[in-house]
């Protein structure tokens, strides 16, 4: 898993001291860099167009991934049958490209880690949450409550779940292999939601409580 580093003003490969306050034992080797400050979203324009587009086919629908010409900045999982930039012409950069080479083979088995360099954008704390969900391998989960101990801000468990749904690359940085306590799905924001993380977590292998409607909650 490859983040940006500073010298670069992107994300590429490193081998560093992690970041502070994150358990170095569970921790990947690559770069945080200071993301600039998140201002409101603009509205939607031309200018809106990423460097790099590419979609594909995938058993959980079509995905989405943009790049910013060296890295990849984000990957979508179509939501009621629309991807985020649906409508915009496709520039499938060569990191795009090897970037869905590796997805396909995470989807039929032969794949269980990524080395594309990727840039998120977020702001240090989530930056230090998105570090440490790279940190759970393939067929692993950890409890949002176990996620934040690692990283050093202890149980706060609203604040991590935030953290981890503001993830804008799932699969890369692995969010559906997060569970609330006793391995209780609540939750899911790409694709189909709940059933879209279902379906990764059984495809890993991963035992998981299914989220229990409300409804069900009353009659029990």
């Amino acid at each position: 898993m490859l983040f940006p580093s500073q010298e670069r003003g992107g994300f590429a490969a490193s081998t560093v001291e992690p970041i502070r306050g994150v358990n170095r034992r569970l921790t990947p080797t690559f770069v945080i860099m200071t993301p600039q400050r998140l201002a409101p979203d603009p509205l939607p324009s031309l200018f809106d167009r990423p460097v790099g587009l590419i979609r594909s086919s995938t058993p959980l629908g079509r995905i989405e991934l943009t790049s910013d010409g060296t890295s990849v900045t984000s990957l979508a999982l179509e939501r009621q049958d629309e991807l985020p930039h649906d409508g915009f012409h496709e520039c499938p950069l060569d990191v795009l490209v090897t970037a869905c080479e590796q997805i396909a083979e995470y989807f039929d088995g032969s794949r269980r880690s990524f080395d594309v360099p990727l840039s998120p954008v977020g702001t240090p704390f989530q930056l230090a949450v998105w570090t440490g969900l790279a940190g759970i391998g393939f067929g692993e989960a950890k409890t949002y409550g176990q996620l934040g101990h690692e990283i050093g801000s202890g149980p706060a468990g609203r604040a991590i779940g935030s953290a981890v749904r503001a993830n804008r690359l799932p699969l890369f940085v692995p969010c559906h292999r997060v569970l609330a306590a006793g391995g209780r799905i609540t939750g899911y924001t790409q694709g189909s939601g709940v059933p879209t993380k279902q379906w990764l977590l059984e495809h890993e292998g991963i035992d998981y409580r299914p989220l229990v409607p409300p409804a069900a909650l009353q009659l029990a």
